[in-house]
């Protein structure tokens, strides 16, 4: 064997071990990305969401009842009285409370009162929500 053609030999050895090294990678790669890929996305208002496998969320039919508000997000702390919060239905509290105006009292639910957090444990409702679930307790 000649010297070139030992060199070929060699060269076309090596370069398939390369190739199928680098096929095994792949695959191996592979395995990786699917193992890391992420599990859902975002979709933001206004944009196209083809993404997140053409389910977009729908939209909300209208502002949560007070009942549905309390039940959510207030009743754990508003039911037992839990940190001195007026329990609800107890009407002569949440008449003293609302005698200084219901404005007054439904900015205390936005911006938080004492122990209770800004709009207490609903980030998401609105400030009409907020009002609904007062309403709800007081009466």
């Amino acid at each position: 064997m000649t010297v070139n053609k030992l060199m070929t030999f060699i060269f076309a050895a090596v370069l398939g071990t390369v190739a199928t090294l680098a096929s095994a990678n792949s695959d191996q790669d592979q395995k990786i990305v699917d193992r890391i890929k992420p599990v859902g996305s975002v979709c933001i208002s206004g944009e196209e969401c083809a993404a997140a496998g053409g389910a977009a969320a729908t939209a909300s039919s209208g502002p949560r009842s007070g009942e549905q508000v309390y039940n959510t997000y207030c009743a754990a702390c508003h039911g037992s009285g839990a940190m001195n919060s007026p329990k609800s239905g107890d009407t002569a509290v949440w008449d003293t409370r609302l005698a200084k105006g219901f404005d007054n009292t439904l900015a205390n639910a936005i911006n938080g009162l004492n122990l209770m957090p800004p709009k207490g444990t609903c980030g998401d409702c609105s400030d009409e929500e907020l009002g609904n679930a007062i309403k709800f307790m007081a009466k």
